[in-house]
């Protein structure tokens, strides 16, 4: 099934992941209003994997012996925001899967809420943080935006740092607006501007959800002894080295348990559902789990 992790490696179509992973997902990002008043028709688009049967135009299905699926236009003024880490350490790997690595779980992840929100005809845009900046595709709905959203992401490369607060704070202009976010982080640099601004948008009443990613190997602290590593992101080439032996396992261990702890905290404090994830699960069930524990905030 190509919504696992190792057969998602095997390709950089994004749109044929997004068809796999929910075809039979079932599953919509809030409650959508597509009966009674306030629901005007838009346009038709081609059937795809997911889509309710009570959307398909039968009448058109006869004249034209294909599939389409009507789509409305909402009385509704909530959009939803896809947030993109893109910083350096996203571009970690896993050890046990050739191919991938947390960017490209994230874009699955935020492709196929992008794909929900187009279905529920939600206007959605996406921001995308790293090289030390923001990069905002401002929201919109329909089919083209779908496009330009998944060009974004296929574009998004891991690299630099997360911007400062001045840049996030300048970038975060849809917050003058009800906002569904939708974040992806391995939450590494925590806190930082960027998740003081999640938090900071959560108690403006925003509805803000967190996905952070992981490796097996960072889960477990699976690494190869006597290897150096040195931090990503940190500009200065001779600081930063660390070497990584049995003794430092344990130490390695406690310190990961006490950072994702004030994560798990600070969520919990302001009312986010964090949703914690290893990149070699498959697509399918985690974006499952996220959106349910996201819908019981």
């Amino acid at each position: 099934m190509l919504a696992t992790a190792a057969l998602r490696a095997q390709t950089a179509d994004l749109d044929l992941v997004i068809r796999h992973v929910l075809a039979g997902l079932g599953h919509g990002i809030h409650a959508g209003r597509e009966r009674g008043a306030g629901v005007e028709f838009s346009e038709y688009r081609a059937y795809a994997p997911g889509d309710e049967w009570r959307r398909v135009d039968w009448k058109l299905l006869a004249r034209a012996d294909r599939y389409y699926v009507r789509e409305a236009e909402r009385d509704s003024h909530v959009a939803v925001w896809l947030l993109l880490d893109a910083s350096a350490s996203m571009a970690e790997p896993s050890r046990r899967l050739p191919g991938v690595d947390k960017l490209g779980c994230a874009r699955t992840v935020l492709a196929c809420v992008a794909a929900i929100a187009q279905r529920q005809g939600d206007a959605f845009g996406l921001v995308v943080a790293g090289g030390d900046r923001m990069a905002v595709t401002p929201a919109a709905r329909g089919p083209r935006q779908m496009h330009r959203v998944l060009a974004q992401l296929q574009r998004a490369q891991a690299g630099g740092g997360l911007p400062d607060a001045t840049a996030v704070r300048s970038s975060l202009h849809f917050a003058r607006a009800p906002s569904l976010v939708f974040a992806v982080s391995d939450a590494l640099e925590w806190p930082s501007p960027l998740s003081e601004a999640l938090l900071r948008l959560r108690a403006m009443h925003h509805d803000v959800r967190l996905l952070c990613l992981q490796t097996e190997a960072e889960v477990a602290g699976r690494f190869a002894a006597g290897t150096g590593y040195r931090d990503p992101e940190t500009m200065d080439a001779a600081a930063g080295l660390h070497r990584y032996d049995a003794a430092a396992q344990a130490g390695y261990r406690a310190a990961r348990a006490a950072h994702f702890d004030s994560v798990a905290a600070a969520c919990r404090q302001r009312d986010v559902p964090l949703q914690m994830a290893s990149i070699e699960d498959p697509v399918g069930p985690l974006l499952r789990n996220w959106l349910k524990r996201a819908g019981r905030a």
